[in-house]
């Protein structure tokens, strides 16, 4: 049986920086693992040398099944330089030290691990295991994987991004919106004959730093939050800008609706826009004192004897597009990576945080019912 920590070593190796992706050999590899411990497997191809994967064990029909979810593709090294080969999968100490370490094939592999030895068991608990191409980009994985078809929804579901192995119930969801603002060219020594996009704009962004919700701040989630990510216009010094983008990023609390807040956002900025969605994921949210999340939360703490406490993710997830299309069961993000590394030059995770990780999902799957 292949231990978690080699495992993790394997996938880092797999180049899937996204974009372009290319996770359909490093999906193939757990595939053919998976197979091979006895899992019904499906493969959900994308475009471009992609594929997600979908593994099932143990009997249908005898109950909902516990799901784990977690993404292959990783995001680009960045500009500075790392210390080390981001992809051989080096183990330094009790750290791994490569681009997906934390975020996430540390969690991936864990899981896949964990229900592996489960199956050779023979428990018969049912076990879904939905392993995601093109989590970074917007979730476009779990998407085609939704539009396949899940076949069954789960009872619970495990979404393994990093969080040092304490138990989040929830994150915020995103709404991501593109507002381009149309002016009129003309020489810029005669401005007065155009229509300056920038300037537009520029009112535009001013207005929206003064935004507000007009809802009370989750108790656990906190406010919600609107940052301009970026704001482009005109082609050169000399003439009057015809164009202008503004690119708006928010984080949404339970209960906005989001096709709402994009209208109240169009009469907000008070200029004439065209407003695009580029991302719309709802937030997840699972009560503390959920029965299952509750037991999730005993056997993290007993695992790593840390104490427990009531905690939420900053970042969203593939269970925005999951969650809805499986009729909301609970919910908890748990994974061995580390949350401050995720993206960062040198990403590490802990060796002993991976065996935690095992521990921990293999005692939710024998404790499952």
């Amino acid at each position: 049986m292949i231990d978690s920590v080699e495992l993790t070593r394997q996938l880092i190796r797999y180049d899937t920086v996204n974009p372009p992706g290319r996770e359909r050999e490093c999906a193939v590899h757990l595939a053919r693992l998976l197979e091979g411990g006895g899992f019904e497997v499906r493969l959900v191809e994308m475009p471009g040398d992609r594929a997600s994967v979908i593994a099932r064990h143990g009997r249908p029909g005898a109950g909902k099944a516990l799901a784990f979810t977690g993404h292959i593709d990783v995001v680009p090294l960045g500009t500075r330089a790392w210390s080390r080969d981001p992809f051989a999968g080096e183990v330094d100490g009790d750290r791994i030290v490569a681009r997906g370490a934390s975020d996430m094939k540390s969690g991936v592999a864990a899981f896949v691990t964990a229900a592996l030895e489960a199956a050779a068991r023979g428990d018969g608990k049912e076990v879904v295991l939905i392993i995601t191409a093109g989590e970074e980009t917007g979730c476009e994985g779990a998407e085609s994987i939704v539009a396949a078809g899940l076949h069954g929804a789960p009872g619970a579901l495990v979404v393994c991004e990093p969080t040092a192995n304490a138990p989040f119930v929830g994150h915020k969801g995103a709404l991501w919106l593109k507002a381009v603002l149309a002016g009129i060219t003309a020489h810029g020594s005669m401005p007065e004959r155009g229509d300056n996009a920038v300037y537009k704009a520029a009112r535009a962004v001013n207005r929206l730093s003064c935004f507000h919700f007009g809802v009370p701040p989750h108790p656990v989630l906190g406010a919600p939050t609107l940052n301009v990510g970026s704001l482009h216009g005109g082609i050169n010094i000399n003439s009057v800008p015809d164009r202008a983008e503004i690119q708006i990023d928010m984080r949404t609390t339970p209960g906005l609706d989001h096709k709402a807040l994009t209208e109240r956002i169009k009469a907000h900025m008070e200029e004439d826009a065209t407003i695009e969605t580029l991302v719309d994921l709802p937030g997840i949210w699972t009560a503390p004192e959920d029965p299952w999340a509750a037991s999730v939360a005993e056997i993290a703490a007993r695992v790593t004897r840390e104490p427990r406490a009531v905690k939420t993710a900053t970042y969203f997830s593939d269970a925005s597009i999951f969650v809805p299309a499986m009729g909301g069961p609970p919910t908890l993000i748990l994974g061995p990576g580390e949350p401050a590394l995720a993206h960062q030059t040198d990403e590490w995770c802990s060796v002993e945080r991976v065996r935690q990780a095992h521990a921990i999902y293999s005692e939710m799957i024998a404790a499952w019912k």
